[in-house]
């Protein structure tokens, strides 16, 4: 793929409705920081495209990922950086970014028919879940690759 192509897939929020309408269905969101590409990272994308004909990964914003009291230092690589990293990937047709706490208004706009998080997490808690499910969309969760994860990996480098 070349670098125009996976480029291209990274869009403005404000353009990522339009963009995504063009994508064949059905279309799977997932949220996250992405700070630290790993397996877990890739296996999680891999299994969530599968779900559907495309996958939207909408990021946290470097402001919203601070907010969420993984570390003064995190996130490690600036949004710019995570998205570039995530449109690399085969799996990923499209990357925005949302700057609140959860992505809960961005689904409102964008409206995705499927949802889905790491097995991690607790679907049925999600304000996420119930938005999703509210317009008659699906939430489900991926199952989680145990022993990966971004501040596990941090903390290895550190010689934590």
């Amino acid at each position: 793929m070349s670098e125009a192509a996976f480029l291209g897939k990274i869009v403005a929020r404000s353009e990522a409705a339009a963009r995504m309408a063009a994508l064949p269905g059905p279309v799977v969101f997932t949220n996250g920081v992405f700070d630290v590409l790993h397996r877990g990272h890739v296996t999680y994308l891999a299994h969530a495209r599968a779900v559907g004909g495309s996958l939207v990964v909408a990021l946290n914003t470097d402001a919203s990922a601070r907010r969420l009291g993984k570390g003064p230092d995190r996130p490690l690589n600036k949004q710019e950086d995570r998205a570039i990293v995530i449109a690399g990937l085969e799996s990923v047709s499209l990357v925005t970014w949302f700057d609140e706490d959860t992505p809960v208004q961005l689904l409102s706009e964008l409206k995705p028919q499927v949802y889905v998080k790491g097995g991690d997490y607790d679907m049925r808690k999600l304000a996420e879940t119930a938005l999703v499910e509210s317009y008659g969309g699906r939430a489900l969760a991926i199952p989680f690759v145990d022993g990966y994860s971004t501040s596990d990996l941090v903390k290895r480098i550190k010689g934590a």
